[in-house]
């Protein structure tokens, strides 16, 4: 759409994702120089929208950014008060107990809390420091100066035909530029992954690998409901089919945030990830909880899980990654928001002093640097171990060696070097005639519930007239290639049921993209095996509008 006629706005940081590192980053900006001209461009509905609760906070990003951040009113408001991790049979349960963990496991100090709620708080703070931000105005293009430097991003275009022309009411959007763009969309962002590519900024690191987290939240019986507790479970259901575990947080207002995540290297394309996450909350421990419960909203999103080996390199000439663009999620924690906001407020001091300095689109090494050889390259260093233990040797050998290798890396030191991932987790998809289908439970409407019943419960949306979000390289593939040789494997990944092979009598198979339903997950991007479905950006505004808690 290069012949578009745009208007443009100038701006010294524009920063694309209002999530916690782009706000710390806004944030810390402004600390430093309150007349720096600082814009975050944010294409949830509002701060927050694409952000659901049920995360465990590590305050130390906090309290790095804004000390005072208690009496500023900040919404952490239940400390973990205990911690509880099992290993899961079928109608079992194992506890694992805790005084064994190396004590970067120890969740004493940190806090249940919405992320959606910190994120709209974090907005609050940064627009009381002059910062301007623009929820609804997703970036679709990169814009390029003259040597090859990224200058800015496109923002706002609206009004496109399905097939991409111009429809009657079109909005051409804007161009912001900035003497630095900051990419913080979280994990497999469309606009960071074309400059890891344009770049070459994973050359000669591993491949990034992911997780399928899928989330919901229950109003449950106030006599069963524990302020306060973090509970673990590893095991079943998935066993040896995948890696992967849940999180039970109690959260305040007799609210349990369950979660149930599902490493996507895994092989058999006949796995339903979703259908695993409904039958594990039939397990005796969680089908008690929450009995008599409501559930109140889903959310499903992919986690970066390859740590310190996968993290590529995070700038190019005017360009800089933060956060999940990177991978920064400390995976055994199971835990990353700590780290994103370290590397915002990174970021955001390394751009200051090159402005100050008179720099512009150069590459920020001491952004860089930061990161790398500061806390958050100490936290992911530990653990850089822990997923592919998991990966090559299954869950037991990962809880021993990965529990022994942690210990020692607290002292600084490791018996086992760097270990390395391989594959990237399309790669680790097999035929579908090497693994027997696997037969789930119909939900019952109770604890499980229907694909298309839960995403009601996401309040995602589209404009169906505007061009698929949802790509495909060649149309031929999906039925031609993935449904005979990985028996249509997107039917199953998908956690919002939004790709069908329709079948009916006299005619060739059809493949159906509902984008409609798309919860923004990203994990058909990241899973297809033949890595034919490409993930770009919707319209502003579009997608999930999750609750406030």
């Amino acid at each position: 759409m290069s012949e578009v006629q745009r208007e443009t706005m100038e701006y010294d940081v524009v920063i694309v994702g209002a999530g916690p590192a782009g706000l710390s980053a806004a944030i810390r900006l402004k600390q430093l120089d309150p007349d720096m001209e600082v814009v975050v461009l944010e294409k949830g509905s509002e701060v927050g929208a694409h952000i659901l609760s049920g995360a465990v906070l590590d305050p130390c990003g906090l309290d790095a950014l804004i000390p005072d951040w208690k009496e500023k009113g900040a919404p952490l408001n239940v400390p973990v008060k205990e911690d509880n991790f099992y290993m899961l049979g079928e109608a079992g349960k194992l506890r694992v107990p805790n005084f064994p963990m190396p004590p970067l496991m120890n969740n004493h100090g940190n806090y249940i809390v919405s992320m959606g709620n910190v994120c709209r708080w974090m907005a609050e703070q940064a627009e009381e420091l002059g910062v301007e931000i623009f929820p609804g105005m997703a970036c679709s293009e990169l814009v390029y100066g003259d040597n090859g430097d990224i200058k800015g991003v496109v923002a706002g275009e609206f009004g496109l035909n399905p097939d991409g022309t111009q429809g009657p009411g079109y909005e051409p959007g804007m161009e912001l530029h900035g003497k630095y763009v900051f990419l913080s969309e979280g994990v497999r962002g469309s606009l960071s992954k074309e400059v890891i590519e344009k770049y070459g900024l994973s050359d000669g690191k591993e491949p990034q690998k992911f997780g399928l987290g899928m989330k919901e939240i229950w109003e449950i019986d106030p006599a069963k409901h524990k302020e306060g507790t973090v509970t673990h479970t590893m095991g079943w259901p998935l066993g040896g089919n995948a890696g992967g575990g849940s999180f039970i947080y109690h959260f305040e207002n007799n609210q349990v945030l369950i979660g149930f995540v599902v490493h996507l290297n895994y092989k058999n394309p006949h796995l339903f990830p979703y259908m695993e996450f409904q039958r594990f909350k039939h397990h005796p421990m969680v089908a008690e909880l929450l009995e008599g419960g409501k559930r109140v909203a889903y959310g499903a999103r992919a986690i970066s899980e390859g740590g310190y080996q996968s993290m590529p390199q995070m700038v190019a000439p005017g360009v800089a990654l933060l956060g999940c663009s990177v991978g920064m999620v400390n995976v055994p924690r199971i835990k990353g928001n700590h780290n994103a906001m370290l590397s915002g407020k990174a970021a955001a001091e390394a751009a200051h002093a090159a402005i100050k300095a008179g720099r512009s689109g150069d590459e920020l090494h001491d952004y860089e640097e930061a990161v790398r050889k500061g806390p958050i390259g100490k936290d992911l260093k530990k653990v850089r171990n822990v997923k592919p233990l998991w990966s090559k040797y299954g869950l037991v050998a990962s809880l021993g060696l990965g529990g022994f290798d942690m210990w020692t890396n607290t002292f600084g030191f490791s018996l086992l070097g760097t270990l390395k991932h391989g594959k990237t987790d399309a790669q680790s998809t097999e035929m579908a005639s090497q693994h027997k289908p696997i037969d789930y439970p119909k939900p019952d409407g109770k604890l499980s519930f229907d694909r298309l019943t839960n995403v009601s419960f996401s309040m995602t949306n589209h404009e169906e007239s505007q061009p698929a979000h949802l790509k495909l390289k060649d149309p031929n593939v999906p039925v031609l290639d993935n449904l005979p040789k990985y028996a249509g494997p997107s039917s199953r990944y998908c956690p919002a049921g939004v790709y069908e092979f329709v079948e009916e009598e006299g005619k060739d198979t059809r493949f159906v993209i509902n984008f409609q339903n798309c919860v923004h997950c990203k994990t058909c991007d990241i899973k297809d095996p033949s890595q034919n479905i490409v993930w770009t950006t919707p319209q502003g505004g579009d997608g999930p509008n999750y609750p406030n808690m």
